[in-house]
């Protein structure tokens, strides 16, 4: 009789636990879980604030303006001036630390929408960047969302001239042929890397899910990998990548490095290697947003593997190695942004990983989780302390400095 209560009792156990599953509401234009908000649209709080850190080192937290909207990158100016574009389509300016009220004009016209950022949303300025002269050339480059007529827009790349005010002789130096998001940054060779996003990340004939490289003019360097290959696009650098949101220089070894969002886990740090293929979507180490394993058993076997992943994703976004002497207990680390962290709005932040000499990671950080603030990019300023934007309605410009 007790057996047979007991195996009763674990069925009835059982049943419970297999039904009594949250049945999650989903998204049925991006086919993903609709996101809970107990946590989203929270301000942020009243600054400066300091913060002890895992290092040692207490830093504190000042809002330079909490004025923007929706803003996607930041560039710095050797004035010490902040040029900051925003999602909407323009280009924002701070000055002696205040920000300018007026646009900068001369930005290329785009379109953006999507106010949360999230699935669907189109970003109209995606990104900023100086050319390595550009105290000789004064050339500035914006990644941008190019309208062509009223149903078709592509991903493209303007250079203009910055003639201490506004931006001048703006024009396309490229167009990729399909939509998505951006980022570009100049390597130590000189060249423009741009990354892409896509439907044919492993289709070397297609510009989608690809970092391409490119002479500053926008044409294509003759040493790229696969210059004169049949079949084969001759601006593309590398393959095989979902969504990046983040490029940076590790200015010792000349590398450039890269940040890509994986499905619901998996998202990654990658070094750029010619001709690489990063695996996507054939291998990944993340999940597809209704449960199971993207891939199954998850892994980059016979791909360029990552040197840094994250599961659950934490949405990982723009990024920078801290080369200054200000905040002396992080130099040489990796800072990148992260927008929400498993899938839960309200839990952006920004995350620093230590590396060995080898460039193997040691350990990592989670920074400003109290702040609940989509991160969307991180970078060092002249004067050595760490910048951050948040991507939000407001949203600020912040600095981290050492607390004395």
């Amino acid at each position: 009789m007790r057996t047979e209560i007991s195996l009763a009792f674990l069925a009835a156990a059982l049943a419970s636990a297999c039904y009594g599953q949250h049945q999650v509401p989903f998204d049925e234009k991006f086919h993903i879980p609709v996101a809970p908000t107990g946590l989203a649209h929270r301000p942020l709080p009243n600054l400066p604030m300091e913060f002890d850190t895992g290092e040692g080192m207490r830093i504190r937290v000042v809002a330079v303006t909490r004025e923007l909207e929706y803003p996607i990158s930041l560039a710095f100016l050797p004035d010490g001036s902040i040029l900051i574009p925003q999602r909407f389509g323009q280009l924002r300016i701070v000055r002696n630390g205040k920000l300018d009220p007026a646009p900068v004009q001369g930005v290329p016209a785009c379109y953006g929408s999507g106010e949360s950022g999230g699935p669907g949303a189109i970003h109209g300025l995606q990104d900023i960047a100086l050319h390595p002269k550009f105290a000789e050339n004064h050339l500035v480059y914006l990644a941008y969302t190019k309208p062509l007529d009223d149903k078709k827009r592509v991903v493209a790349v303007a250079r203009a001239r910055w003639d201490g005010h506004a931006l001048a002789d703006t024009k396309d130096v490229f167009l990729t042929d399909q939509p998505g998001t951006s980022r570009i940054a100049f390597g130590a060779d000189g060249m423009l890397y741009m990354v892409t996003t896509g439907n044919d990340p492993q289709d070397p004939n297609t510009l989608g899910g690809k970092v391409l490289r490119l002479r500053d003019d926008g044409t294509v360097p003759p040493d790229n990998p696969f210059v004169g290959q049949a079949g084969h696009r001759p601006e593309v650098y590398t393959l095989g990548h979902r969504s990046s949101l983040g490029l940076a220089l590790h200015a010792a070894s000349g590398q450039m490095w890269e940040s890509e969002n994986g499905p619901n886990g998996g998202d990654e740090i990658n070094i750029l290697k010619p001709g690489a293929n990063y695996g996507w979507p054939k291998v990944s180490y993340g999940r597809d947003y209704p449960g199971p394993w993207h891939v199954s058993p998850p892994g980059h076997v016979g791909f360029e593997a990552p040197v840094v992943i994250w599961i659950p994703a934490i949405a990982v976004s723009g990024m920078t190695f801290y080369t200054g002497d200000k905040l002396p207990a992080w130099k040489g680390d990796l800072f990148v942004g992260a927008l929400r962290t498993g899938e839960i709005p309200g839990t952006g932040h920004i995350e620093r990983v230590l590396f060995n000499q080898e460039m193997q990671e040691l350990r990592r950080e989670s920074l400003l989780t109290e702040f609940r603030q989509r991160v969307r990019d991180i970078r060092q300023g002249p004067d050595g302390y760490l910048y951050l934007i948040t991507d939000e309605k407001p949203g600020a410009l912040l600095r981290i400095e050492e607390a004395k």
